[in-house]
């Protein structure tokens, strides 16, 4: 395994994990990102409503989504930029949960992927802080100036603070940073905790 992933980040329009109306991702390959994937989207009915929290946290509108493309086509064109690549995301049950319920939702079987997640990974690298929050973990990589809850940006830091740890403790692929940190890789379809 070398350091090899796709870091993952949705932004969903209401509190239902069936309700993604954006996606990020961003492809690592022998340490370096080497592509990336964003788009905003209809979420399925009936869960495309948007609310006000949700609007006032990452500032999608369903008017921005209304003549976009749905999550029916978006999700297989995300599925084929991820191919089998182990997906890194910050807090993923919450975005393994988006992923697999919105994917049954609209009856959409998922490949047998693993992930990882990085406010675990953060907690035993950067034991100190009193925060592990995706922005704060940004500001202490050096990622000042970035747009928090940006689904693209939120996936791309997510990329770097696996490529910080592995930089700063000389880990040469995946398996060893997720060692260092005290993680093991967790297959998707795993039931998750509602």
């Amino acid at each position: 395994m070398s350091l090899d992933f796709t870091a993952i980040d949705f932004e969903t329009a209401n509190s239902a994990a069936e309700s993604p109306c954006a996606v990020g991702l961003v492809k690592v390959r022998g340490a370096k990102v080497v592509d990336s994937f964003a788009l905003a989207f209809r979420p399925p009915s009936p869960h495309g409503w948007f609310s006000p929290h949700n609007v006032a946290i990452h500032g999608i509108r369903e008017s921005d989504v209304t003549d976009g493309p749905t999550w029916a086509e978006v999700l297989p064109l995300m599925m084929e930029f991820i191919g089998e690549d182990v997906l890194i995301a910050h807090n993923a049950p919450f975005d393994m949960g988006v992923l697999l319920k919105s994917a049954t939702h609209i009856g959409h079987s998922l490949p047998e992927l693993q992930y990882a997640c990085t406010v675990q990974m953060s907690r035993k690298a950067f034991p100190g802080m009193d925060s592990h929050r995706l922005n704060a973990m940004a500001y202490r990589i050096g990622w000042e100036d970035f747009k928090h809850h940006d689904a693209l940006e939120d996936a791309r830091v997510c990329a770097e603070i696996v490529l910080y740890i592995a930089k700063r403790e000389s880990a040469v692929d995946l398996a060893e940073v997720l060692e260092l940190t005290g993680q093991k890789l967790k297959p998707l379809h795993k039931p998750l905790k509602t």
